[in-house]
């Protein structure tokens, strides 16, 4: 499967290398092509000249920038995502990182409602970067909880999160992406007020089948 990861930061380099280390063909963008050039031959994958041109034939794209950029890097993929899988990586923090910049619903939603075509998917953004490509904490496999309207594009993203090393787990509808967003500012917020290493992840114990 080819995989478009717009953003080279923390976050899109580990998504990248977990995805590349899964078998897949990547090819990375971000705001400066250099730094895509730089992370895309450190992590063993491909970078594009535009955040367009990454998105253009791939099976899915991961969006993992800032969120004050989703809605400009919509903006420039809306005319090649149809039929697309989209994940959103995003953790809508708001200017001073003191809470969600969404109120009743996600960015996740607010994502797929701009660009309607696409299949958006809520994963990845209640793990931390450094557990992200190897997603194992004092050797306790973290969950990657994900969320979507569409139920083959959470399969395929189900199938992602599995491959890399993920337990997925299915939250429901787009909308559970509300929740997911407050477990990422939760998880955020206790590293940053109580100086811890940035490696905590979510788990749900007990029994999860009837």
């Amino acid at each position: 499967m080819q995989i478009a990861i717009i953003g080279a930061g923390n976050v899109g380099s580990a998504i990248a290398r977990g995805c590349v280390r899964a078998g897949h063909d990547v090819v990375i963008s971000a705001t400066d092509p250099a730094h895509a050039e730089g992370v895309a031959g450190t992590v063993g994958a491909r970078a594009a000249e535009s955040n367009a041109a990454a998105a253009d034939g791939a099976d899915m794209i991961v969006l993992a920038v800032p969120y004050p950029a989703v809605s400009s890097v919509a903006a420039e993929i809306a005319d090649v995502v149809a039929g697309r899988v989209i994940i959103d990586v995003t953790n809508p923090m708001n200017a001073d990182f003191s809470g969600l910049a969404v109120t009743d619903r996600s960015a996740a939603e607010a994502l797929q409602e701009s660009l309607p075509q696409a299949l958006v998917v809520k994963a990845f953004n209640t793990v931390f970067a450094a557990n992200q490509a190897d997603p194992a904490v004092d050797g306790t496999q973290l969950d990657g909880f994900y969320a979507g309207d569409d139920a083959d594009a959470k399969q395929k993203v189900a199938d992602l999160l599995s491959a890399i090393g993920y337990r997925p787990i299915d939250t429901g509808a787009l909308a559970a992406a509300r929740a997911l967003e407050h477990m990422g500012f939760l998880n955020i917020s206790l590293n940053a007020a109580n100086g811890w290493p940035w490696r905590s992840g979510w788990k749900l114990v007990g029994p999860t089948s009837a």
